[in-house]
C-alpha cells in the first residue's frame, strides 16, 4: 500500500477515536505548538534566510508573530468557540430546543506556498487542530530549508496519525489530491488552484482556496503623498514583492503623479539603499525560475528606476515602470515580484470601471482623505479585502477573516473564521416527549389548513 494512502488510513481511524474532539485535548496541542515554535525560533529564522534572504525581523514579523497570533486567539476563544450555539425554533416545532454543534470534518489536507513559507503552513494548522481535525501538511518542495523546519517541528509534537507533514514534489502534490481526505486547504497560484478544486471535485472534497490576483492601488490627489509613498514602498518590496496582497500596480491622479513617483524613489533609497540588490537584508527571489521570469518581464515594458539585478544572490532591485497603460505586458498576469508598473488616471469614475472589467483581486488599497471616493471605491469594487490608506495589514490580525473572492480565491481564514473553515455545522433539534400536536399527521382535513397559515402567519 502507497505510503500516503496507509498514512490517511491511520488519520481516520485516529480521529474516529474522538480524541481530537475533546477540547481540553485541543488546547494542550495548541500549547506545545506554541512552545516548538518558540525553543524552534533560530532554526526558523536560519531557514527563512536560507530559503528567502528574509531578515530575523522581517521573518518574525510576517511569519512567527503571525502564527502565534492565531494560536493566542484561540487558546483565548476556544471554549466560546466549541460551545453549541443555541438558535430560535419555530412555533410550527413547540415544544423543542435547537442549536447548532461545531464538528470538526476528520483529516485535512493543507497544502502552503513558498513566499511565507513557515506562517501559511503553520497559521491554517491553528484552525485545523482547534477545530478538531487531523492534518497532512504538504510544504512547497522550493523553499526546503523551512519545509525540513516544519517536518521536524510536526514530528517532535505529534504522533503521525494526528499531525503530519508529507515532503516533495508535484507529483506528491497530485498523489495527495487523489485521495480521500475530509477537506482540502490550499494557498497558491490561480492555475495550481483550478487544478486543486478539480481534483477535489472527484471526491465531493470541500475546499478553500487562497489564491491571488493583480491588485490596485489607488493613490487619489487628496492622498497624503509621503506616508503614501512609504507605506506602498514597505508593502510591496516587503519578501521582495512575493507576497499574494501585495499592491501589483499604483493607479494615480494625474496631478500628483511625479511627485507620488520622487517619493517612491526616496523611500525606496531611504528603506533599502542605492543598491538594493546587493543589500544583505533584502529577500531574493525564490529560484532561477521566477527570477528569469521577474527579469523578463523588466525588459518587455518601461523601466522608469530601478531594473538592476544580482545573478548570484537571484535579487532583483525595487523596479518602477511608467509610462504603463492597461494594455501593457506586465498588466496581463499577477507580478509577484519587486516590479512595480504605475498608471496615471484623470478620473476615478473611469478606473473604477476598468478595475471591475478585470478579475476581482484579492486586495485593494486606497489613499485618499476624501470620504466620498473611500464611499464610492469601497462600494463599487468586488475584492477580497484592503486598507485605506495602507496596504497588506488587513491580513495581520485574527479578528478579520482574510480571503479572496471569485478568481482570487473561496473562503476565509483568521481567528473565527479559521474554526469555521475547518468546522461542520451540524443543527440539531431535541423534541420534546411531553406534548405531541397532531396537526401534522393525516388525514388532512380543510380545517388544519386554516391553522397552518393561523401559524405561520401567511
Amino acid at each position: 500500500m502507497n505510503k500516503s494512502k496507509k498514512l490517511l488510513i491511520d488519520q481516520k481511524n485516529f480521529f474516529k477515536s474522538d480524541r481530537t474532539k475533546d477540547v481540553k485535548y485541543r488546547r494542550e496541542q495548541l500549547i506545545k505548538l506554541k512552545a516548538s515554535i518558540e525553543n524552534n525560533e533560530s532554526k526558523i529564522f536560519d531557514a527563512l534566510k536560507k530559503d528567502l534572504n528574509k531578515s530575523k525581523f522581517e521573518s518574525y514579523a510576517t511569519e512567527i508573530s503571525i502564527v502565534k497570533d492565531e494560536i493566542k486567539y484561540m487558546l483565548k476563544n476556544l471554549k466560546h468557540l466549541t460551545k453549541p450555539k443555541r438558535v430560535k425554533t419555530p412555533i410550527t416545532q413547540f415544544p423543542s430546543k435547537s442549536k447548532i454543534h461545531k464538528e470538526p470534518y476528520g483529516s485535512v489536507l493543507i497544502i502552503a506556498p513558498w513566499n511565507y513559507p513557515f506562517q501559511l503552513a503553520i497559521s491554517p494548522l491553528v484552525g485545523a487542530i482547534a477545530a478538531g481535525n487531523c492534518a497532512v501538511i504538504k510544504p512547497s518542495e522550493y523553499a526546503p530549508h523551512t519545509s525540513e523546519v516544519i517536518s521536524k517541528m510536526i514530528k517532535d509534537c505529534y504522533q503521525e496519525e494526528y499531525i503530519t507533514v508529507v515532503q516533495g514534489g508535484i507529483d506528491v502534490n497530485q498523489s495527495l489530491l487523489k485521495m480521500k481526505f475530509d477537506y482540502i486547504f490550499f494557498t497558491g497560484s490561480i492555475p495550481v488552484g483550478k487544478y486543486v478544486m478539480a481534483e477535489a471535485a472527484k471526491n465531493l472534497i470541500p475546499v478553500t482556496l487562497e489564491l491571488g490576483g493583480k491588485s490596485p492601488c489607488i493613490v487619489d490627489e487628496t492622498a497624503n503623498i509621503e506616508l503614501a509613498a512609504k507605506r506602498i514602498v514597505w508593502g510591496k518590496f516587503l519578501n521582495a514583492g512575493q507576497t499574494c496582497v501585495a499592491p501589483d500596480y499604483i493607479l494615480v491622479h494625474e496631478s500628483i503623479r511625479e511627485l507620488l513617483m520622487k517619493e517612491i524613489q526616496n523611500s525606496i533609497v531611504n528603506m533599502w539603499g542605492e543598491n538594493p540588490q546587493s543589500n544583505v537584508d533584502y529577500p531574493k527571489i525564490i529560484n532561477e525560475k521566477h527570477f528569469d521570469r521577474l527579469n523578463d518581464l523588466i525588459g518587455t515594458d518601461t523601466v522608469f528606476y530601478g531594473g538592476s539585478i544580482n545573478q548570484n544572490t537571484l535579487q532583483i532591485a525595487p523596479t518602477l515602470m511608467h509610462p504603463i497603460n492597461w494594455d501593457s505586458e506586465i498588466m496581463k498576469d499577477e507580478i509577484f515580484g519587486p516590479i512595480l508598473p504605475i498608471i496615471e488616471y484623470k478620473d476615478m469614475d473611469y478606473i473604477i470601471q476598468q478595475i471591475k472589467e478585470r478579475p476581482r483581486p484579492l486586495a485593494l488599497y486606497l489613499f485618499t482623505k476624501s470620504k466620498e471616493n473611500e464611499a464610492k471605491v469601497l462600494a463599487s469594487i468586488s475584492f477580497g479585502g484592503g486598507c485605506i490608506n495602507d496596504v497588506i495589514v488587513q491580513l495581520a490580525t485574527s479578528n478579520m477573516p482574510f480571503g479572496g473572492v471569485g478568481e482570487s480565491g473561496m473562503g476565509s481564514y483568521h481567528g473565527e473564521s479559521s474554526f469555521k473553515t475547518f468546522s461542520h455545522n451540524k443543527s440539531i433539534m431535541k423534541k420534546s416527549n411531553l406534548l405531541d400536536i397532531e396537526l401534522r399527521y393525516p388525514p388532512f382535513v380543510d380545517s388544519k389548513i386554516v391553522i397552518l397559515k393561523k401559524l405561520f402567519n401567511m
